[in-house]
């Protein structure tokens, strides 16, 4: 398995993290000793509006000229878009900017394009999200092929996140340039059963990425019984290893299942200790250690 670094980590996107172009990200990961990394497809980093063909070869030959390879293009879309107006081709907006960046990922040297599923909407029952979904995936990977691209589908939007969910998605969808993208901090929070799950999307897995996080228990007061109320825990990030995601057994059983390729790191939340330069460096710098102790 080799590592990348996804480029959120220092996109500045939440309150306090110190923002990097990607040039100097490219410089970080080749200092720090990952393999590749992970490029976000929005803006202050690599938008489709901004990545002209001198940008493409100028970053196509950055990444070579430091031995870096480039693991693939983080989309990000949401195929449940615009179900309120379906006079606007918002759908087909969606399908023609993952078809764009399909050509990007081509043009830098990559196979592999991002992308989420949908959000829920209340316009639409569960049923007709799914169908516009797999729709939109199957076609969006039918052109990315085109290109000798494939779609992964990330298990993060709230359609298809759980594994039995998306292990189904995938095998309606039926196309060779649809894989998933599969992240074992999902299935910590969604109280999945870790090996089985990478055993049962094994035959679909294409890349992961990973970020540590621990539960932080939340109670409001009720002072009319005296008495607290159980909310949802906040999930905060910690430095890999320091959370209670199970990655230990997650790389053991894809490694049983012969996965080897990319292993990302992000960091696109609020972090512990803050979203200082330093900070930043000091959780990128350890998840590669850490990534060394549990594969061995």
């Amino acid at each position: 398995m080799k590592t990348a670094l996804h480029t959120v980590s220092y996109a500045g996107v939440w309150i306090g993290q110190h923002r990097l172009t990607v040039e100097q990200i490219v410089s970080r990961a080749a200092e720090f000793g990952y393999d590749g990394i992970m490029l976000m497809a929005k803006r202050p980093h690599a938008s489709v509006l901004d990545m002209n063909k001198e940008a493409r070869t100028r970053l196509r030959g950055l990444l070579q000229d430091r031995g870096l390879g480039l693991a693939c293009i983080a989309g990000y879309n949401d195929f449940g878009i615009g179900a309120d107006r379906p006079d606007v081709p918002l759908l087909e907006m969606q399908i023609a900017h993952v078809t764009e960046l399909a050509s990007l990922a081509k043009d830098l040297g990559c196979n592999l394009v991002r992308v989420f599923t949908s959000f829920e909407r209340p316009q639409l029952s569960y049923d007709q999200l799914w169908d516009r979904t797999a729709q939109a995936l199957r076609e969006c990977a039918r052109r990315a092929a085109d290109f000798g691209v494939t779609v992964g589908v990330q298990n993060h939007h709230d359609l298809a996140s759980h594994t039995a969910s998306l292990h189904a998605l995938l095998k309606e969808i039926d196309h060779p340039n649809c894989k998933a993208m599969f992240d074992a901090w999902t299935l910590f929070l969604q109280g999945d059963d870790v090996a089985a799950a990478v055993r049962k999307m094994a035959p679909y897995i294409v890349h992961t990425t990973v970020a540590d996080y621990v539960r932080r228990p939340r109670f409001v007061y009720q002072p009319q019984v005296v008495n607290f109320e159980r909310q949802h825990d906040q999930v905060k990030a910690v430095p890999p290893g320091e959370g209670e995601v199970d990655y230990k057994t997650f790389f053991r059983t894809l490694k049983e299942v012969g996965y080897t390729g990319y292993v990302a790191y992000e960091m696109c939340s609020m972090l512990d200790g803050g979203g200082s330069e330093a900070n930043l460096d000091r959780y990128a710098r350890r998840f590669l250690e850490y990534f060394k102790t549990v594969t061995g």
